[in-house]
């Protein structure tokens, strides 16, 4: 007896699950697939565009905020525009620092400015010389010639050190025919001078001027020149120079 008992309770248990099944073998047989699987995205939706994922990173120029500090975005443009192909062209050594030196400042504020473009970092921001024949508080014109006196503006390479008459120094290579190409022969360097001070600048509205130099405080000069040396990006700024930039072309 409970032997018939056991296997009718057998057979009312799988009546009961098959019935059970039904709904889920209708449902996979009408979709052609498990019933809980999510449907597959289109792959070429769900990946990141890499051109749209650039333009949600901020610039270096809006990340540090350097129109506050005075750099124009026209500089800023310019020089990052050079940058880039100098580094395409193999033509520097380090790829992530930048010196910009805006010409569209006087000389009584701090218009040098050197950028880690990699690490978002402003490293140096300090007053820098222009020439005496340059002009005065402003810098207004320039030549490529030995014995002007007067500064060069465009893309320059830094190139090695040596100690000279104005102490430690740093040597730079004009890259720009007819513009800046005999800066090398011309000597003309980052150096300290003790005529680029703060105090000259607030007594007078202006600093010292130098033979063509983009001379710096002394206090900086070695600090400067040791991380900008050998194959360093150095961009002096001025719009009249930027119709024969050939580098910009």
């Amino acid at each position: 007896m409970s032997r018939k008992i056991k296997s009718f309770y057998l057979f009312i248990t799988s009546v009961i699950i098959g019935l059970a099944s039904l709904p889920f073998s209708f449902a996979k047989s009408a979709t052609g697939a498990k019933l809980f699987d999510k449907p597959i995205k289109n792959s070429s939706k769900s990946l990141i565009d890499s051109s749209n994922l650039l333009h949600t990173v901020a610039s270096v120029y809006d990340s540090l905020h350097l129109n506050l500090s005075g750099l124009s975005q026209q500089a800023y443009d310019f020089a990052k525009k050079g940058f880039d192909k100098l580094i395409a062209e193999g033509k520097l050594l380090n790829d992530s620092l930048i010196a910009i030196i805006d010409f569209t400042m006087p000389s009584k504020e701090k218009r040098m400015f050197i950028l880690d473009t990699k690490n978002y970092k402003v490293l140096f921001q300090t007053l820098v010389a222009h020439g005496c024949n340059t002009g005065r508080e402003w810098a207004e014109a320039f030549s490529n010639s030995a014995s002007s006196y007067k500064s060069s503006p465009g893309f320059y390479i830094t190139r090695e050190t040596y100690e000279g008459k104005n102490g430690y120094s740093l040597k730079l290579e004009g890259i720009e025919k007819g513009i800046n190409d005999n800066a090398y022969e011309r000597g003309i360097v980052i150096h300290g001078a003790a005529y680029v001070n703060e105090d000259l600048a607030k007594s007078q509205g202006y600093i010292g001027r130098s033979q063509g130099c983009p001379a710096v405080p002394v206090s900086l000069s070695a600090k400067i020149i040791n991380a900008i040396k050998n194959g360093t990006c150095v961009f002096i700024y001025h719009p009249s120079y930027m119709h024969q930039s050939q580098i910009l072309r």
